[in-house]
Parts: structure tokens; sequence; C-alpha cells
């Protein structure tokens, strides 16, 4: 089997002072991707995983939550300098909105800022439609987040992949829940689920509606980086 790290990232900002949880600096983000490209490290598309049984040795999935402007300024140049993959993950309620499911200071991208993404750099993908935490959520309330999603993507032209990354890396948790869960995911296509875990994943993965994202911090240097690449969570740092 082979390794696979899947990057967590969130905000972005041309400010060093504030690179802090959620949000990294620039510089920061650049010296991540710049070691991952300097080392040889191969990006994926989650759309070009279901053809594979194995992957090289050093292969790794970058992602980014909330497709807020911020990764627009700033993220995509450099995932275009250094020719990275990545995944972006769209709240379908907030679009050419902003982020209101926590302070609302974020501006998220519109629709047509979304389509200009170059899809051979990004990929898009489902992150729930009013962003709730599923575990909350009854099953009539999951189905129709679902059908909004479905919905906006379909009267808006938007190219989205069968991709599911958790809002808040939440999910049901207990078994009977789970398997609700998992079939009305199966039901509406989705391939992946994207969970947290802080853990390097084995490919191909366990289970696919529980695949693990590394929490990338704003203050994570590179060697914090480095770390988390190899292992994911950090416990003596």
């Amino acid at each position: 089997m082979s390794k696979l790290p899947i990057l967590m990232y969130h905000n972005v900002t041309d400010d060093v002072l504030k690179s802090k949880d959620l949000t990294v600096s620039t510089e920061k983000l650049e010296s991540h991707f710049k070691f991952l490209h300097d080392n040889g490290y191969q990006t994926f598309h989650f759309d070009e995983l279901g053809s594979r049984n194995f992957l090289p040795k050093k292969s790794v999935i970058i992602t980014f939550d909330d497709v807020t402007e911020n990764q627009l300024i700033f993220a995509v140049p450099l995932l275009e300098k250094y020719q990275l993959k990545a995944s972006f993950f769209v709240p379908f309620s907030y679009v050419g909105n902003y982020d209101y499911w926590i302070e609302g200071k974020e501006k998220i991208m519109s629709v047509e800022q979304l389509k200009g993404l170059d899809s051979n750099l990004i990929e898009l993908g489902y992150h729930s439609f009013e962003h709730k935490r599923y575990a909350t959520m009854s099953k009539e309330e999951i189905l129709s987040d679902f059908e909004k999603s479905n919905f906006f993507i379909k009267n808006n032209g938007l190219k989205i992949k069968p991709v599911l990354a958790y809002p808040f890396g939440n999910y049901p948790k207990k078994s009977y829940e789970f398997g609700i869960f998992e079939k009305i995911l199966s039901e509406n296509g989705i391939i992946f689920g994207l969970r947290i875990g802080n853990r390097v994943n084995r490919f191909p993965f366990k289970d696919r509606y529980l695949v693990k994202r590394i929490d990338i911090k704003g203050e994570d240097n590179l060697l914090r980086f480095r770390l988390k690449l190899k292992i994911g969570k950090l416990k003596l740092f």
C-alpha cells in the first residue's frame, strides 16, 4: 500500500503577524509549497485516484476549505508558481458572500471566480450547502442539504467533483447513524468523504468515507510542516 498525506488549509494572509490557527501566511505557505516542489512530491486530485491501486512514493494531496477570496489572491498564484494541484471545497450557500458560519469576516469566491480557476491545477468539491455539523443534522436535513447543493451546482453550471470535505471535520460517529450517512453519500454519488484525523493515509483507503486530512496551522514553520507531512499530528512540538 502507498502512503498518502492529505494537507488541509483554510485562510491565507500576506501579514506574517496574523499567521495563526486556521490562517497561514504567504511566506509560510510558499515555504511549504517550495519544499514539495523541490523535493519531488507529486500532487494529485481526488478525481485521479479512482483508477489507481498504488501511488508514487512521494505523493500528496493539497486541500483548501471554504473557497475564500484570500485563497484566490494568495494561494492560487503559489500553486501556479510551483505547478501543484489542489482541491478546493465549496460551501455553496455562501458563494459570493461571507463566511457567516463563523465571524463573517472573510469573503467567499463568487461563481465567476470559481469558474475562472484553472481546472488543470484546481478541482472543486463539496463542503455542504450550509456548513453545518453533520452529526447535529437529521437524515432529512442532510438530504435537503444535498438537494440544495446539487441544485446550486446545476443552476450555476459549476464543475464539482464527487468529493465531500465534512464541515468542521464533523460526521455522525455512532455506527447506526454513520450507516445512514454513508447511504446518503453513496446515493448522491460521493466517492470520497474527508474527515480530519491528522494521520497519513494508506492508499487505497480502508474506508473511502473516513479519509484523513492533516490540519496545517498558521504557526507551522517548515520543520513542523515536514514532520506533519511524514507522521501527521505532532504531540511533542
